[in-house]
């Protein structure tokens, strides 16, 4: 590298790298590196411009190397989960399909507001070896490739077609991906060329940068009007999102319930906020939700929505909230997810604006009425002896997948974390799961991704090696994106990882049979010759051999006995650990008074379609427009 007076000549690459080891984040006076190190596989497109500068630079920025490119931006989002989209990673890609394998990821992040810096290879911006490797070529423009599919998945998007590009890209990158409600997949796509490009940046730009992440409060008149609201509310609930742990507020949730006498419901991402045993703590909300929250849902007539985008998980697919004098009232950092469903809009910091509201409350001296608060406590109680009755083995050696949760739950320690993220796992975790800590419980539910629970336990490991780490995953997804489990070795990340094996996707069996239809395509089976479809005998798996064939430490465990002693036995291993535990394939937690909807076929020659068909419609009716 050469200098001259006030610039620095640098290739793009390196100038990238280099801008990124300067970025930090301060909020309440706590500062920190924005980008935490730099995950990539190297091949065709990025190995000679973000590989070369990635070495050259190896005493400034940590390089990661995963086995999956959708994994690493997987671990990414994970780790700026735990850190509570404080910090992040950069992901580097090849062109062609390592580029592509990062769009799930992307989409991921973005649906969840985690922030994730993505650089995918892109084809020569000189055009000279048209078409290059990989290249694909559309007829309608040849500046198009396939990273411009990232465009919809990505809060900002930009490609870099000259190397001084970066000195107005780059910049604003790190706005979206510092700015709490825009926060998503942030993708500045490299062509090869340009990457190894030099140019004479100004030295400033490679100067410290520090983004402060301030709590913003509603204005006066807001706040009023919601303090109104709350005065005039006789069954208000609180639900409780992701944006509640993000703002570290939940010592502020805790307060501000306890001073008011209002319930708290919780979301997927939301889970933690309040210690579940917490006393107006009422579980979790809406399609997944259990039966004290949904019935307080049901009669409520103020919803304080507190860092929730309002899915229709949460909301039941508009049905959740039947009180026909229902109103919101809504506190998050995006106005988008503030005005939904119609609310009283506070758009802010959650813990500030919590604060500030139980101090104007307080003046007044305003309290729910008692009665509510009895009938709080009475739900609970039921609510909490239903759920040690599902988690209740009753037969020791056939478990189910419920008892498995409970003792991975009862083995696991205060600080420790469970993650999950897709098929029927989350939504009786988030049933069935007791969090005291609100880093405890990490689900991604927003995309509900298939293959992020292996990869989100390795980022959150690396978010806080302290803790220990169990990955609650099923058999579909562990073999869908398991390999994952070797970056975990190769970093030095424990993780325990439990493969509840249920046969195939019996989410999704449950969910079609639920319509009517007959079972149909979702089990691990072999095909029947006789039939032509994959109705044969269940395929026998060993996830435990699988484990130990990629190194780590292979346990099988068949009773509730020898689930116990391999969760001990973990604890005491330093490597990572996988439990394969069968459980009985059809059992299932139940509903608790909520709906979701998916819509049944309007045509049908099975009887039992046409059965379903009318039991949708007449739970179609329920359907609010809240406005």
């Amino acid at each position: 590298m050469t200098m001259r007076i006030g610039t620095t000549r640098l290739t793009m690459a390196q100038a990238v790298v280099k801008f990124l080891t300067q970025q930090y984040t301060e909020r309440d006076g706590v500062e920190q590196p924005l980008i935490a190190g730099v995950w990539g596989i190297f091949g065709h497109g990025n190995v000679a411009g973000i590989g070369q500068a990635l070495e050259e630079l190896k005493e400034e920025v940590a390089y990661h190397r995963p086995q999956n490119e959708q994994g690493m931006v997987h671990a990414a989002a994970a780790y700026a989960k735990m850190k509570n989209r404080l910090q992040t990673f950069a992901c580097t890609s090849s062109i062609g399909p390592g580029a592509t394998n990062m769009l799930t990821g992307a989409a991921m992040a973005t649906v969840n507001r985690l922030p994730v810096l993505l650089l995918p290879g892109d084809i020569f911006a000189s055009r000279r070896p048209d078409p290059v490797l990989q290249q694909l070529e559309f007829p309608l423009s040849m500046d198009v490739s396939v990273n411009d599919a990232f465009f919809p998945v990505s809060r900002f998007w930009d490609r870099i077609n000259r190397p001084e590009q970066l000195l107005a890209s780059l910049p604003e990158a790190m706005r979206v991906l510092t700015d709490q409600a825009e926060t998503g997949a942030v993708t500045i796509c490299l062509p090869q060329d340009v990457q190894i490009e030099a140019y004479d940046y100004p030295a400033a730009f490679f100067e410290k940068r520090v983004y402060r992440v301030p709590r913003i409060v509603p204005p006066r008149e807001a706040l009023e009007r919601a303090a109104a609201m709350i005065r005039a509310a006789e069954q208000p609930l609180i639900v409780a999102g992701g944006g509640v742990i993000y703002s570290e507020a939940t010592a502020a949730l805790s307060d501000f319930a306890d001073a008011l006498g209002i319930p708290v419901t919780e979301t997927q991402a939301g889970k933690g906020a309040l210690p579940w045993n917490h006393a107006w703590n009422a579980g979790a909300v809406g399609s997944n939700g259990g039966l004290a929250a949904n019935r307080l849902a049901r009669d409520a007539d103020l919803v304080i929505a507190i860092g929730t985008r309002l899915s229709d998980f949460t909301s039941a697919s508009h049905t959740q909230f039947q009180n026909p004098d229902v109103r919101f009232l809504s506190i998050n950092v995006s106005a988008r997810d503030a005005h939904k469903f119609g609310a009283e809009p506070l758009v802010g910091d959650a813990r500030a604006t919590l604060d500030t509201l139980r101090e104007m409350l307080a003046a007044s001296k305003h309290r729910v009425g008692a009665a509510y608060g009895d009938r709080v406590e009475t739900l609970k109680a039921e609510w909490d002896a239903t759920v040690d009755d599902i988690r209740a083995v009753e037969n020791p050696a056939d478990l189910t997948q419920a008892n498995v949760i409970g003792l991975v739950n009862t083995a696991s320690g205060p600080r420790d974390v469970v993650v999950c993220a897709a098929g029927s796992l989350p939504g009786d975790l988030l049933k069935l799961w007791r969090p005291v800590d609100p880093k405890g419980y990490h689900l991604e539910y927003g995309y509900s991704t298939m293959g992020y629970e292996i990869a989100g336990g390795l980022g959150a490991k690396m978010a806080d090696p302290s803790r220990e780490v169990y990955v609650m995953v099923g058999d579909g997804s562990y073999l869908m994106l398991h390999t994952e489990i070797v970056t975990s070795l190769e970093e030095g990340m424990k993780l325990t990882i439990v493969v509840v094996d249920n046969g195939g996707f019996q989410c999704i069996r449950n969910l079609q049979m639920s319509t009517g239809s007959p079972p149909y395509g979702n089990e691990l089976r072999y095909r029947d010759p006789r039939t032509g479809i994959l109705d044969g005998p269940y395929i026998p798996i060993d996830f435990a051999a699988n484990a130990e064939s990629l190194g780590a430490v292979g346990m099988r465990a068949t009773s509730e006995a020898e689930l116990r002693d391999a969760l001990e036995r973990a604890k005491q291993e330093t490597r990572t650990v996988v439990i394969h535990v069968p459980v009985q394939k059809h059992a299932s937690v139940p509903g608790f008074e909520s709906w979701w909807d998916v819509p049944v076929a309007e045509v049908s020659t099975v009887p039992s379609v046409k059965e379903a068909r009318e039991e949708y419609v007449e739970q179609e009716r329920n359907e609010r427009f809240y406005y």
